[in-house]
């Protein structure tokens, strides 16, 4: 699951309209290798994901970074009165328990 913050919506809109001068491109959130996530410009694909704000397509991702294991947040920190973005990842533990549940009845309470 990936979440993006109102403001680091706000803050990706920034970047675009003032690093990139090409008007169909938006950020691209990739999978960097060992864990690692980064931002790149590139153009939507057939198969993204997308996320708008203000009615533009602002950042896109592949489904599989979507995967249901993670919760992807991205947000801004501000240090030095300066905005930075940030992505917090968090590991879903997934259940252990698998096939078909027997239930049996508890035993009458004794009186």
């Amino acid at each position: 699951m990936i979440y993006v913050t109102e403001r680091a919506k706000q803050e990706l809109k920034r970047l675009l309209d003032a690093k990139v001068d090409w008007p169909s491109a938006c950020l691209r959130l990739v999978d960097r290798g060992q864990g690692r996530l980064g931002l790149g410009i590139d153009t939507e694909a057939q198969d993204d994901q997308v996320v708008e704000y203000e009615g533009e397509k602002l950042l896109v991702f592949t489904p599989e970074l979507d995967s249901n294991i993670k919760i992807i947040t991205l947000d801004v920190e501000y240090t030095s009165g300066e905005a930075e973005l940030v992505i917090d990842e968090e590991i879903v533990k997934q259940s252990s328990a698998t096939g078909k549940v027997n239930w049996f009845p508890l035993s009458p309470a004794l009186h």
